[in-house]
């Protein structure tokens, strides 16, 4: 089944695992989850992030410096999944700490750790065969990006092998908060609508409560991550609680406990 949104917009919160340290980023996410989170996206650190932004870049560079690795990423998963059992997790990596563990082997772990999905940014829908296969034999999600550049053809091919939902990059170009939304926003998800039935989250440079309600008027989701990450940049020290502030301020401070929410798992 897919994922289910219980209310509209859902948020989606973005998180770079190991920044500052893994610790701290497991109470960000608790913390988030708190405040209204209703899916975290788990990102590993990679060495050349190029879909992301300086800000995503930077906070990559700090994890890797402490070590920072997918394993110790599904393990904080795991941590995350015991507190927090009804919210989505979704590991957002690129593809080469995925082959370097072993497909697999991955799909193993992040099953066993209560993970429900996988987004693979680098990983082309069209290269996706085994990975697919593997997905589907542990019964994980995979979520694919869809581009406002993308043509009708290959919308339907991501949506088509996307399960949980479908992730529409708001505008070209890397991640990173913006102060409008991109005008090709509405009408990407108006495109995804006429080619499958799957929840549409909009991510890509959403970074204020006016975005996040103006977009929640045509999506069904909504994917903070750079704002998140740059919260967390600037409040060293009180990096979970500025966490929280922003996820209220963005949702209209509807508070969830952690545990408590409606299942919204794939399942």
């Amino acid at each position: 089944m897919p994922l289910t949104f219980y209310r509209k917009p859902a948020l989606v919160v973005y998180v770079t695992c190991g920044d500052p340290n893994l610790a701290t980023t497991r109470d960000v996410v608790l913390s988030a989850i708190e405040a209204g989170a209703d899916v975290i996206e788990l990102g590993v650190p990679f060495s050349d992030p190029v879909a992301d932004g300086p800000v995503i870049q930077r906070a990559s560079e700090r994890a890797l410096k402490h070590g920072t690795s997918l394993t110790q990423v599904l393990t904080l998963a795991a941590e995350v999944r015991v507190q927090a059992q009804s919210t989505g997790l979704i590991i957002f990596s690129y593809l080469n700490p995925i082959l370097r563990m072993g497909m697999e082997k991955f799909c193993k772990v992040a099953r066993a750790a209560g993970v429900d999905g996988v987004l693979v940014t680098d990983l082309p829908v069209e290269e996706a065969g085994e990975y697919l296969q593997r997905m589907r034999e542990y019964d994980l999600a995979p979520v694919f990006l869809a581009a406002p550049t993308s043509p009708d053809e290959r919308l339907k091919r991501i949506a088509d092998h996307s399960r949980g939902f479908v992730y529409a990059v708001s505008r070209t170009g890397v991640t990173g908060a913006r102060q409008e939304l991109a005008t090709d926003a509405e009408k990407l998800v108006k495109r995804l609508r006429n080619v499958t039935k799957l929840p549409i989250a909009l991510g890509f440079g959403i970074s204020t409560a006016e975005q996040f309600a103006e977009v929640g008027k045509f999506a069904d989701a909504v994917v903070v991550g750079s704002a998140i990450v740059q919260t967390i940049e600037g409040n060293q020290g009180r990096e979970a609680a500025a966490v929280a502030e922003f996820v209220r301020g963005l949702s209209g401070g509807k508070v969830s406990a952690v545990g408590s929410q409606p299942s919204g798992k794939i399942s």
